[in-house]
């Protein structure tokens, strides 16, 4: 009798975690949309339009683009910047993206993995996820093996590629929580 009672507590026990999964789950997909968009770490200031560019300097952190210590992207641009504290930028380079851009907005790194295969099939490591649109995960990353730091362009994908050096800079500064902001 001991053995029965203790395969109904966990038949029950199973039974509530998945009634609880598929609760969350409702929940999640009615989240109202001015909930649903980016979030991101304690960055302020952002400018949600094209912001302004040093045209003598293109490399030049954009005005707008923040405070604080952060990753800022420009889906326009195809650049990155990476910023310390006080607004000194450690390191700016272009990047490669997939075909599938983030909106723009303020995120948090979600999720980092050493390897892993992109969604062209490349192998890839230094992944750095920080948004998501519909089905496609956006991130930073480098190819292993390829010469070539550009993603297949008819493939949806949410990868923005870097360089083999410029991937390690994002890898050692970009940590999970740190804030990434994507502007124009």
């Amino acid at each position: 009798m001991a053995g029965s009672s203790s395969s109904i507590v966990a038949g029950l026990t199973a039974a509530a975690l998945a009634t609880v999964g598929f609760l969350a789950l409702r929940a999640s997909a009615t989240v109202p949309a001015d909930l649903a968009g980016p979030r991101g770490g304690d960055v302020q200031g952002v400018s949600a339009s094209k912001v302004p560019r040093d045209r003598e300097d293109p490399d030049a952190l954009p005005d707008g683009s923040g405070t604080g210590q952060r990753v800022v992207y420009s889906v326009d641009d195809d650049r990155v910047w990476l910023v310390a504290g006080g607004g000194k930028v450690k390191r700016t380079f272009r990047v490669y993206p997939g075909s599938v851009d983030p909106p723009t907005g303020v995120y948090a790194v979600t999720s980092r993995s050493n390897a892993a295969t992109g969604t062209d099939g490349a192998s890839i490591e230094h992944v750095i996820r920080f948004a998501s649109v519909d089905t496609v995960t956006i991130g930073f990353s480098t190819t292993v093996r390829s010469p070539s730091t550009h993603p297949d362009p008819a493939l949806e994908t949410g990868g923005i590629r870097e360089s083999r050096a410029d991937g390690d800079a994002m890898w050692d500064f970009a940590t999970i929580g740190r804030a990434v902001v994507v502007i124009r």
